[in-house]
């Protein structure tokens, strides 16, 4: 589609897709907040599911329309990338957020739950390339494993939430999740869920502008698949990610914002199952190349430092930011370090 346009044209497309993202994502926050208190789910359950989820779905879409093209690495590390881009935009909100560590803050037992779900899903991709090539009609036995765990693990967080085995000790900077005046469980939530639905169809179609926009500057500019998949498609369709977050933290909505990045990131494992359904040459975890890994590896360091963040509780570290954002961070911006001079 893009082929035969001018460069100029195709940063054009790429931006209006981008913004398009942003637009949508901020609206989505309000909308995810509401529908959390006319359900009765709660903030961190929806931030985590259906927040994590619609946000996504953009990037859904980059990895499979990758995929089908038979772009491999691209499709794989824009998954993996923007895991690692949206655990360091939750660091960014932890700065803006002035009272308290955020992890300190949103203590929910589901975030953590989540944390460990989304180590686990990365851990299976590993085994995965680390495993022999096996496919049954071109798909992977990890991809299936990738699903099962993952909706066993939806599953589970609503368990946690309605009987939780263990709660976090309040704090005179522990932000309840509590509905809002005006959304109360007894009241419909159908409208706004339509709502949601709807603009989630239109990151969609952004999301698969940025994946042709995105290989279109691959190979015009000859840049690697894993480096444009990790710090450009990735980084724009986790832009909702970054609105939401920033978004729910204005709202109060702490739980919501650390939710739906742990259930961002958790669904974005999901990239690697649909990747490897697109791709029809076989597994898409061995055709990726090494340094695809390199994201990976990255995303289950910064997913560690997270969770042991939520657990230990920080009430704040040095410069109005908690120690485990730093360091969150100073992987993160490590790693795009690196992945520039691996080209």
């Amino acid at each position: 589609m893009f082929d035969q346009t001018s460069f100029l044209v195709l940063l054009c497309a790429g931006g209006l897709a981008s913004v398009t993202i942003l637009v949508v994502g901020l609206q989505m926050t309000g909308l995810a907040d509401r529908i959390a208190d006319r359900t009765g789910f709660g903030e961190a359950v929806v931030g985590g599911v259906l927040l994590g989820a619609a946000t996504s779905f953009s990037g859904t879409i980059v990895s499979l329309t990758a995929a089908l093209d038979g772009r491999a690495s691209l499709a794989f590390s824009n998954g993996i990338g923007g895991i690692a881009a949206q655990t360091a935009f939750l660091a960014v909100a932890d700065i803006l957020y002035r009272r308290a560590n955020l992890e300190h803050a949103a203590a929910e037992l589901a975030n953590v739950f989540q944390c460990g779900l989304l180590f686990l899903l990365l851990t299976i991709a590993l085994v995965a390339y680390a495993s022999p090539e096996v496919a049954f009609f071109g798909i992977h036995p990890a991809s299936v494993a990738l699903i099962a765990v993952y909706c066993y693990g939806v599953a589970a967080t609503a368990r946690l939430r309605e009987k939780p085995m263990w709660k976090p000790v309040d704090t005179a900077e522990t932000r309840t999740d509590s509905p809002d005046e005006g959304d109360t469980p007894d009241q419909p939530a159908r409208w706004l869920i339509l709502r949601f639905v709807l603009l989630m169809l239109i990151l969609g179609t952004a999301g698969w502008v940025i994946s042709r926009v995105g290989a279109e500057v691959s190979d015009r500019l000859d840049l690697s698949a894993s480096l444009v998949g990790a710090l450009m498609t990735a980084v724009i369709t986790s832009l909702p990610e970054l609105v939401t977050t920033l978004a729910a933290v204005r709202r109060g909505a702490l739980q919501l914002a650390v939710g739906g990045i742990i259930g961002g990131n958790t669904f974005d494992t999901l990239f690697l199952m649909v990747s490897d359904v697109g791709y029809r040459e076989g597994s898409v975890y061995h055709a990726i190349a090494r340094e695809d890994l390199f994201w990976l590896a990255v995303g289950m360091v910064m997913t560690a430092i997270l969770m042991l963040g939520l657990l230990y509780r920080e009430t704040k570290g040095p410069a109005s930011i908690g120690r485990e954002s730093l360091a969150i961070l100073i992987v993160y911006l490590g790693a795009v370090g690196i992945q520039a001079t691996m080209g």
